[in-house]
């Protein structure tokens, strides 16, 4: 090791040995991302099937809106909006609808709430798997010892990392990050940085 205990216990570098990995709060908002995704469409952009169903979601003023913020002129969504079961937009413009999509039902999620009830579970949180940073490429010497992946059930922290979510605040996920890990034991530092994050939902 270089002599610097923080550097170890906290993945001070974490390239300098080239471990590989993220910050544990980053790859928590990658995971809330990937639940937040499955309760969507599924259907992608480029079908018609998932195209319509985008389009119907958007049919109101507040839709609109998100369409024209993503840079859709207002004459191009009155078209969209009349014609959804026959229109052929571009690429681009698909991915505008996508986009919009996307942006819009991530409001209404954190409006009604459902994801922090869906996560809080009745208070019965929701079991967390923790996938170590990988040090395949590490040299042997500068690995970190007993490094496994751990499994807790997560309480509590739902409401204000959706929050922070919502607000896309990295500094406090970042805190609500390390308020897991405390519960791990004393070795919980070095889980400040991990591979992956899932959560049983």
């Amino acid at each position: 090791m270089d002599g610097s205990p923080d550097l170890w216990s906290r993945w001070g570098d974490l390239g300098k040995f080239e471990a590989r990995g993220m910050k544990g709060g980053e790859a928590l908002v990658l995971e809330i991302n990937r639940i937040f995704r499955s309760s969507g469409i599924t259907s992608p952009v480029a079908s018609r099937r998932g195209l319509t169903a985008r389009l119907r979601y958007l049919d109101s003023k507040a839709g609109r809106a998100a369409l024209a913020a993503q840079g859709a002129a207002p004459r191009t969504i009155r078209t969209w909006m009349r014609n959804k079961g026959t229109i052929s937009p571009t690429p681009a413009n698909r991915r505008r609808i996508d986009a919009a999509y996307w942006e819009r039902r991530r409001e209404n999620l954190i409006r009604s709430g459902w994801l922090t009830r869906h996560l809080d579970n009745d208070g019965q949180g929701r079991r967390m798997e923790i996938h170590p940073v990988d040090q395949a490429r590490v040299p042997e010497a500068r690995r970190r010892p007993n490094l496994s992946q751990r499994s807790i059930t997560v309480r509590y922290i739902w409401a204000d990392l959706l929050d922070a979510w919502a607000r896309k605040d990295t500094g406090l996920v970042d805190e609500v990050w390390d308020d897991v890990i405390s519960d791990l034991d004393s070795d919980y530092s070095a889980y400040a940085y991990v591979s992956s994050v899932g959560i049983g939902a």
